[in-house]
């Protein structure tokens, strides 16, 4: 399976601080936020990775990550003329794609939780088992403005729809989403919507038409964050300070995460640790190289 990180857009919701940065190089705390969707797909066990931002923003994130390789993943860069939408990352990413099923995960959302990893494995092996599709329900207080998730009393999805002025349901569609191959084709045939946008709900609909699209509840032991706003950024980053200064284990180290994986070895992680070792950030690499966690 291969992932797609969409990094698109102008930040509107974040100015003034995305006047000339792009939103996901923007401080969560201690890393930049694009660590942490990139994260979410090193727990996954997903390699081939491409990120797709503006053409004007795309150098920050070359710049950042590189190719990958330091980390053992190979990550290919894409841009978006202007924003039309989250199934338009699949049209983009069609050649990236090719005949792979896919993971897309929107840059500003942020995920954390102790069997986190268990829920990915799992949606991975439902869709290379069953094929479909598999996102997820985030219970909320107001749902309003997101795509919402109705359940009947079995507890399967019969309705999802985006912004609903009545919801159905507290359930909303955080920005993580599994699918099979069929997708690219999906989002071919997905028509505006009144925003003139491409919707991820119509594809997911499309899904839901045909018997094929799961979803999974996220528990309490799940926190989720959109990243996207003044107030969800200082909310992401004040949770992940606490986590961390609580706990000692930093949330989305490419680096450490990369290692326990297996993707790169000692002896290349404790290299990183040394690039960077007057951070706290490099102090750390260093401990996890020489096993003191």
């Amino acid at each position: 399976m291969k992932g797609i990180i969409l990094s698109g857009g102008k930040g509107t919701r974040l100015y003034p601080l995305t006047k000339v940065l792009s939103k996901q190089i923007l401080p969560v705390y201690d890393k930049p936020m694009i660590y942490y969707p990139l994260s979410i797909f090193l727990l996954a066990g997903i390699r081939d990775i491409l990120v797709i931002s503006s053409a004007e923003h795309i150098r920050f994130y070359k710049a950042q990550l590189g190719d990958g390789s330091n980390i053992g993943v190979d990550i290919e860069y894409a841009t978006q003329e202007k924003p039309k939408g989250l199934a338009d990352a699949f049209l983009i990413g069609e050649s990236f794609i090719a005949d792979e099923d896919v993971a897309l995960i929107l840059g500003d959302n942020i995920f954390y939780g102790s069997n986190l990893s268990q829920f990915l494995i799992d949606a991975q092996k439902k869709i290379i088992d069953e094929r479909g599709a598999i996102v997820f329900g985030y219970y909320v207080r107001n749902p309003r403005p997101f795509g919402v998730v109705e359940f009947n009393k079995k507890g399967r999805v019969i309705s999802i729809e985006e912004k609903p002025e009545n919801p159905k349901s507290n359930y909303i569609v955080p920005g993580l989403y599994f699918y099979d191959n069929k997708v690219v084709e999906f989002a071919k045939n997905v028509k505006p919507s009144a925003r003139g946008e491409i919707e991820i709900t119509s594809i997911n609909q499309m899904y839901l038409d045909n018997g094929t699209l799961g979803v999974q509840k996220f528990g309490r032991g799940i926190a989720w964050f959109d990243a996207g706003t003044a107030s969800g950024l200082l909310e992401a980053s004040n949770f992940i300070a606490a986590v961390q200064n609580q706990q000692g284990f930093y949330i989305a180290s490419i680096e450490e995460i990369a290692f326990r994986k297996g993707f790169i070895n000692k002896n290349q992680l404790l290299k990183l640790s040394k690039e960077h070792s007057k951070s706290e950030y490099g102090k750390y690499l260093k401990e996890i190289s020489e096993e003191l966690f």
